[in-house]
């Protein structure tokens, strides 16, 4: 029988694939590629929008998914970081959200599948990402208007849940509320998986949380410290808790060390390669990448790691590799926690 995620992080420092849109990038795909033959009489500009790649280039994403899993990947995240109703509807694609999330769900599976056949020991597991929005419920849009909010939490809640709904039938094995920068947002998806499950009466999946510390203050864009943060999500019990995105390894340190002494559950980090460059692009090698995040092993301070922004499989098999000499950090509380 398959080893449970759960189980395997008591064995080890797991480690999560590095970034979609990075690779996506590598390929230079044109609006027609976006739209292929389904779409190519739609009426507005789809190029960008990577997420609908899972439905109109499903191989590129699988092949994608496999690089990370030959570079030693033991946690595939599917192709889902816009895929709700409210974020889609940049595109007019709203209607597509529960599709997106299927049709992405199934491409991590396949190729995770493929990979824990091979090696039964080492199975692959598949995290349904649930990204951040691009509408906040704690700030205003307005400047001008404090008070007012785009969006409200049922609106929020509602999205998720179809979200959530899809990754489950697609077969995830984890759900993934990742680059939080508005903790009410991430309460929402936690609202949301915790009613769905609730609902259906189908066997509660485990959460990971990811939060964003946006710049030097240490807070998150809507003004938590990272205890606070953790305080704030504690109540669901989640897998992990962790950081990714918005800054390199070399910022992200001192929060990582500090989110290993007061979580109760497994930490997780998965930051850029480095701060972006002028153009927006990011320089740090893997190696160098690799070389800070083997401290952070070397202090006991991970559970899981990976890499956002910027990231290849090649900065993945260098901090697999570094991170492998090191036993995966103790969890104050071992057996309630996992």
């Amino acid at each position: 029988m398959k080893k449970t995620i759960q189980e395997c992080l008591k064995e080890r420092i797991l480690i999560i694939d590095g970034a979609m849109g990075t690779m996506i990038q590598q390929h230079k795909l044109e609006e027609a590629d976006f739209r292929n033959e389904r779409f190519k009489d739609y009426h507005k500009d789809v190029k960008g929008n990577n997420d609908l790649l899972s439905i109109t280039q499903p191989a590129i994403i699988i092949g994608i998914h496999k690089e990370y899993l030959e570079a030693g990947a033991d946690i595939l995240e599917t192709n889902t970081f816009s895929s709700t109703s409210i974020a889609q509807a940049d595109y007019d694609m709203q209607s597509l959200a529960y599709e997106l999330n299927l049709a992405s769900a199934k491409c991590a599976r396949i190729a995770a599948d493929a990979y824990t056949a091979m090696n039964p020991d080492k199975p692959r597991f598949v995290a349904g990402a649930i990204g951040p929005l691009n509408k906040t419920l704690s700030l205003s849009p307005d400047v001008n208007n404090p008070g007012f909010r785009a969006v409200t939490f049922d609106e929020v809640a509602d999205a998720y849940t179809e979200q959530i709904t899809a990754l489950v039938e697609g077969g995830v094995d984890v759900l993934l509320i990742e680059t939080i920068f508005d903790t009410l947002n991430a309460k929402a998806a936690i609202y949301a998986a915790k009613k769905y499950f609730r609902s259906t009466g189908i066997p509660e999946l485990p959460i990971m949380i990811s939060g964003t510390i946006t710049d030097a203050s240490g807070r998150t864009l809507s003004g938590q410290t990272l205890e606070a943060f953790y305080v704030s999500i504690m109540h669901a019990k989640p897998l992990s808790v962790g950081l990714n995105c918005a800054l390199g390894a070399q910022e992200m340190r001192p929060h990582i060390e500090e989110l290993s002494a007061i979580a109760s559950c497994a930490t997780s980090a998965y930051p850029n390669a480095g701060l972006p460059n002028a153009f927006g692009e990011y320089d740090e090698q893997p190696h160098e990448t690799a070389h800070i995040i083997e401290e952070w092993a070397a202090n006991g301070w991970l559970n899981i790691v990976g890499g956002c922004c910027g990231t290849t499989p090649a900065h993945i098999k260098h901090i697999a590799d570094e991170v492998a000499k090191f036993q995966p950090r103790l969890l104050p509380i071992l057996e309630e926690a996992l």
